[in-house]
């Protein structure tokens, strides 16, 4: 099922350029935050990060031919205290033990190393699309670095799009006294109009081509109304001595 499902996401990148643009003003927004030396991509799925960025190891659960490595979040194949970067571009919000992953975070990480994460946001005005208009359930409640016992049956694209919100906005506290050594450097809300209405990699797109650039710059101009309007948030966390 699930690499049914990314050879279709990668078909469907082919086809898109509006998903392209999009996706390309949000991978430059990652790069400018990578610290020097290997970067893995966690969740790698279409492998799409290798166009922007040069001799990144990108993974995913399942062995596909475009991605380097089979490997789970939870348990990530690399030594300790010998990677610059981990990237997840919406991949932290399907792991099931959330907390598993940033244990090995925390471990594979160098002193200076960061984890970036571009992941759905609820605000007031994406939670009903996301809660009523998209697959993946958002449960606001959960605790996500609570330990889950793995579920049978569980698909890698089971997800709760909340993640990302609780842990770094709701519940930054815990999060941090959790593990202290890794510190939150930078928080953006993000993608106010134009992600919605391109469809994403499911919906044909509601907007024309002409508009995605003006709109995107608009939206960079009105950020301080994330926490309203915003559907993605980037989150910059660096491993710490």
């Amino acid at each position: 099922m699930t690499d049914a499902v990314l050879h279709r996401h990668r078909e469907v990148w082919r086809k898109k350029p509006i998903l392209r643009q999009l996706y390309a003003e949000w991978y430059r927004d990652i790069v400018a935050w990578l610290a020097p030396g290997q970067t893995v991509e966690v969740g790698g799925g279409t492998g799409n990060l290798k166009e922007y960025v040069s001799g990144v190891c990108c993974t995913d659960v399942v062995p596909l031919p475009w991605l380097d490595v089979a490997a789970d979040a939870q348990q990530l194949p690399f030594q300790s205290d010998s990677l610059a970067n981990l990237v997840l571009f919406d991949a932290l919000h399907h792991i099931e033990n959330v907390s598993m992953f940033f244990d090995e975070a925390q471990r594979s990480l160098k002193v200076g190393g960061r984890i970036i994460i571009m992941d759905p946001y609820v605000s007031w005005v994406s939670w009903p699309v996301y809660q009523w208009l998209h697959s993946e359930q958002v449960d606001c409640k959960e605790d996500p670095l609570t330990l889950k016992t793995p579920q049978p049956g569980r698909q890698p694209f089971d997800s709760n799009q909340a993640v990302p919100t609780i842990l770094f906005e709701q519940n930054q506290t815990g999060f941090q006294a959790r593990y202290p050594r890794l510190v939150v450097q930078h928080i953006r809300r993000m993608a106010f109009w134009v992600y919605p209405l391109s469809g994403g990699f499911d919906h044909p797109s509601l907007l024309p081509m002409s508009l995605v650039t003006p709109m995107l710059r608009l939206e960079q101009k009105m950020e301080w109304f994330g926490r309203l309007f915003a559907f993605r948030m980037l989150v910059v966390v660096e491993r710490q001595s």
